[in-house]
């Protein structure tokens, strides 16, 4: 494999010795927790991989990908290479001959946030799709890897190079643009041409109309941002920047709520909606 270096468990373990190295599990959630785990390892199915290059640490640090037998990671660190991620390192043979230490129990999903994985039943089967503060592309290079067309918007000009820069590499359609969404409505919000509207942990309450308007009747948004509980936590805390309780359906209206939930996950205080537009 160009770029991959396929290495055996005891060198592995001396990788993870030295410290600094980041193992990454690319098996189920369920094998995750029931079969054990590389102590601190990141939970990230290879179904999600896409999303990787957006949020591993972009310093040069060994990448451990394994899964159990040494099949599912060949493929996911072929994916990391080709997305340019730098020192990645496939455990030969997976994590049924691991005699290293070995944990158990749930894992967070890493990458894309599990509402949107969870709530995937939702999106259409392809179609336009906007990512809303996108920042380095969690969501845009998951949903582009699934065949949907992706417009990313950002007002970090690094982070929409970086993301134009993997959709290149991996060949995926993605336009990306710098907009400071806070500095009034960009054109292509009020197109109406958007299968799917994401907006994930950004808030700026007067955008919420050009997010209705970008929606096609039938269309939906996913929508996840902490609320005001969180302040407690250390960040945010600006109230401009957090939802009171039981706002954000309201901040969607007349949108029709299709799922909703509001409290303490993944260890954050959120609120997270799918609404759909009225046809």
């Amino acid at each position: 494999m160009t770029g991959v270096r396929t290495i055996a468990h005891d060198e592995a373990r001396a990788v993870l010795d030295a410290g600094g190295a980041i193992a990454l599990d690319v098996r189920t959630p369920g094998e995750y927790e029931q079969l054990g785990h590389i102590p601190d390892a990141w939970l990230m199915p290879v179904d999600l991989v896409a999303s990787a290059a957006a949020v591993l640490p972009d310093d040069g640090r060994p990448i451990i990908v394994y899964c159990e037998h040494g099949v599912r990671s060949v493929a996911a660190s072929r994916l990391l290479v080709e997305a340019g991620v730098t020192n990645v390192l496939n455990l030969a043979g997976g994590l049924a001959g691991w005699s290293g230490p070995r944990a158990f129990g749930e894992g967070a999903l890493r990458g894309p946030s599990s509402w949107l994985i969870d709530n995937a039943d939702l999106l259409p089967r392809g179609g336009q799709v906007l990512d809303v503060a996108c920042g380095r592309g969690r969501h845009a290079l998951l949903l582009a890897s699934a065949g949907f067309d992706v417009h990313a918007i950002d007002r970090n000009a690094d982070a929409i190079a970086f993301l134009r820069s993997t959709a290149e590499r991996l060949r995926l359609s993605i336009t990306a643009e710098v907009v400071d969404l806070e500095t009034g409505a960009a054109p292509e919000l009020a197109s109406g041409s958007f299968d799917v509207v994401l907006v994930f942990n950004y808030l700026h309450r007067p955008l919420m109309p050009a997010l209705r308007a970008a929606t096609k009747p039938g269309g939906r948004i996913f929508y996840e941002t902490f609320t005001a509980r969180q302040a407690e936590r250390g960040h945010p805390r600006n109230p401009a920047f957090l939802l009171k309780d039981g706002e954000l359906p309201a901040l969607l209206a007349p949108f029709t709520i299709l799922r909703s939930r509001e409290g303490e996950f993944d260890g954050r205080l959120i609120a997270s909606v799918v609404a759909e537009r009225p046809k």
